[in-house]
């Protein structure tokens, strides 16, 4: 799943900044352990109007650093999620030889 992520964070243009709880949700960890992440400057951010706004890029590779940080991505974050996503329908699937 990180590759995915590293790929996505690749091909960005845009710099997308999320705020605490959202950060939290979507990695999976509780907001007092985005918070000391912040504190520690493990992950970059702005400060918008008095709130904390972290760039996805830096959360993303902050995650991938700890192999239990990791795990809860996968496993409470937004990877909890992505086998939702693949695609069933055989007409609309990616796959080349479907395709063809």
């Amino acid at each position: 799943m990180s590759r995915l992520f590293y790929t996505l964070i690749k091909h960005m243009n845009n710099i997308i900044r999320i705020s605490v709880s959202e950060s939290s949700r979507l990695f999976g960890v509780s907001e007092k352990t985005i918070r000391r992440a912040l504190k520690n400057e493990e992950v970059n951010y702005i400060v918008v109007k008095g709130r904390y706004k972290i760039q996805f890029s830096s959360l993303v590779k902050w995650s991938q650093e700890s192999r239990r940080r990791s795990k809860l991505l996968e496993n409470k974050g937004l990877g909890q999620y992505i086998d939702k996503w693949k695609i069933n329908n055989k007409k609309y699937s990616p796959n080349n030889k479907i395709a063809k």
